[in-house]
């Protein structure tokens, strides 16, 4: 039983950087495709689509920092449960803003090939679905401090 928990506190030390790069990935993709689409369609704004279509990246990075902070040496059973309850939560909180703010990238991206000037504000939505990913990464850091170890 002991090597069980010990097993489940490991993955959730791994959880937000596994999930927060599945979800940069699929929300990169996402936003990467709608840029190279509007290359097609608008002489200009090149960069700055592909640029922002790079915003869903920062999901793994706030993934990394939360295991640095739940990582204990030695793991032991008592600090395990918690490590997998944060982490996994973490974790899947990243994937999901990851993947939704790939799509808004992707719909400011749309959007501006027929009105440039609404670029800046089109990206209102994906810049609060940021702030949710720092949310979790906030309390991730604040709940890592309570675990034993």
């Amino acid at each position: 039983m002991n090597e069980f928990v010990l097993a489940l506190g490991w993955l959730g030390l791994f959880a937000p950087v596994a999930l927060g790069a599945i979800g940069s990935a699929i929300g990169c993709a996402i936003a990467g495709s709608a840029a190279i689409g509007a290359m097609i369609d608008s002489e200009s704004g090149h960069g700055r689509n592909i640029g922002v279509s790079l915003m869903p990246s920062s999901q793994v990075i706030y993934g990394i920092v939360i295991m640095f902070s739940l990582q204990r040496d030695p793991m032991t059973a008592e600090a395990a449960a918690g490590i997998f309850g944060v982490g996994l939560m973490a974790g899947l909180a990243l994937v999901y803003v990851g993947i939704r703010q790939g799509e808004a990238v992707a719909a400011t991206i749309n959007a501006s090939k027929a009105k440039p000037e609404i670029f800046g504000i089109s990206l209102t939505p994906a810049a609060v679905l940021e702030g949710f990913s720092v949310f979790a990464l906030v309390f991730a850091l604040v709940l890592s401090g309570a675990i034993p170890g």
